[in-house]
């Protein structure tokens, strides 16, 4: 589930942090990184537990209402389509989401504004109204409209972007990618599947999370070299026209380019010219090409950098 693209944005987070705060060890650092790693698979499975939870409210609005003095007929006899979605049955007895949640203690008890607000957005929308009214739904269009409310409904919430921002610092930065993993995970789900449905494992494999440890350990263990690299390379601009957000970007790309040699250089540079674009200024992405080319044209013609050639990359 957390790819290689979330995980270079925490490595580049995680590093910027560290320079600015050396006062850590390396091991204090690649624990930190880790428990990063780990709330994110938590905030993947706290999005799907909250599913649950605004169904449940939903649920509870119903009953309020059949329990009035003077109830309507539509209260005494309400529409129940949405609370019985048959997805959020199956998702509501899914064992590896039940054990995670158990096992994390996570819950959403503490945030019922932002419950509320999502639940009140959903009933207002076209697609909600439809689904209700429909003459009958199955398990596909059941599914299908979670889908919608995630995208539509959670993903541009405010009362959920200040819930997440409340139960952990990481969260806000991830919840677009993890989003994507939720949205996943809920098209993949099959009604035969029942109880034992698989949810995306943290890692594709235990490759990823040797990655994530190598790359952060080198970067952190080689900062002076390359900084001496990227200073040998911007001789001509003046210190303080430079990101500090560029600098650590660069670092963490030299690391990758010259100890994951299977890693094609192409890769790597794209890579990272995307998370300057979103973490550092609208000059840093042709900045940091720039550079790096430089630095990278340099090493070879040292023969300082031995790169696999013609790689079709799937190690993104």
């Amino acid at each position: 589930m957390i790819n290689r693209i979330l995980l270079r944005i925490k490595i580049v987070q995680l590093l910027y942090a560290y320079t600015k705060n050396q006062s850590k060890s390396i091991n204090l650092a690649k624990k930190e990184l880790l428990l990063s790693i780990e709330k994110t698979y938590s905030l993947y499975h706290s999005l799907l537990l909250l599913i649950l939870e605004i169904t449940s409210f939903a649920d509870n609005k119903l009953e309020t209402g059949k329990r009035k003095l003077r109830p309507s007929a539509q209260e005494l006899h309400p529409n129940t389509r949405f609370v019985d979605n048959l997805f959020v049955k199956q998702l509501s007895k899914n064992n590896d989401l039940l054990a995670y949640v158990k096992e994390q203690h996570l819950s959403w008890d503490a945030y019922p504004t932002a419950i509320k607000s999502i639940y009140e957005s959903i009933i207002s929308s076209d697609f909600y109204e439809a689904y209700m009214n429909a003459p009958t739904t199955t398990y596909e269009e059941d599914r299908e409209l979670w889908r919608k409310i995630v995208k539509k409904c959670m993903l541009v919430n405010e009362e959920l972007d200040i819930a997440l921002e409340e139960q952990c610092i990481y969260w806000n930065d991830d919840v677009d990618i993890v989003v994507s993993f939720v949205l996943k995970t809920i098209k993949r789900f099959e009604q035969n599947a029942g109880n034992n449905q698989a949810l995306l494992p943290k890692f594709k494999d235990e490759e990823d999370k040797e990655f994530a440890v190598k790359l952060f350990t080198e970067s952190i263990l080689n900062l002076d070299d390359y900084k001496t690299m990227i200073d040998n390379h911007t001789k001509n601009w003046e210190v303080d026209r430079i990101a500090y957000m560029d600098v650590v970007i660069m670092q963490i790309a030299l690391a990758e380019i010259i100890h994951f040699p299977t890693i094609p250089i192409n890769v790597t540079f794209n890579e990272y010219i995307e998370i300057a674009k979103k973490y550092s200024t609208e000059r840093s992405s042709n900045f940091i090409n720039g550079v790096l080319d430089n630095i990278v044209t340099d090493l070879k013609n040292q023969n300082k950098l031995i790169k696999a050639k013609n790689i079709s990359s799937n190690q993104k």
